[in-house]
């Protein structure tokens, strides 16, 4: 089982930023994906982005080059930057990592934007 450790969401005002992170533990081979969904009430969730072992990264359209994903040195961990925030970003986030195969899903950390 792999366990997701996330943190660093809360309340900021349009055109702040904040940063997350998610840290994985337990029995851990093969880690290979790595990244951050959303999802607000009624809504989908739908892709943050995502960042392979080997560092290719796919972010979500409306992103738009207001956030930064990044792994750690021990690679179990992956960080997202989220500047330029809007009301609009306000959703939970979620960790999810593609572990030998398996995909896992931290519980979620709520990102308020205020306008």
């Amino acid at each position: 089982q792999v366990q997701l450790v996330e943190s660093g969401g809360g309340l900021v005002q349009a055109g702040g930023s904040l940063s997350l992170s998610c840290a994985a533990s337990g029995t851990i081979f093969n880690v290979n994906t790595m990244g951050w969904y959303r999802q607000g009430p009624g809504k989908q969730r739908e892709l943050v982005a995502l960042i392979t072992s080997g560092g290719r990264i796919n972010y979500g359209e409306f992103v738009k080059g207001r956030f930064t994903i990044s792994r750690g040195n021990a690679k179990n961990t992956v960080y997202l930057q989220m500047n330029s925030l809007k009301p609009e970003d306000t959703r939970t986030y979620y960790c999810a990592v593609d572990e030998d195969g398996m995909r896992y899903w931290g519980k979620g950390t709520l990102v308020t934007v205020s306008s």
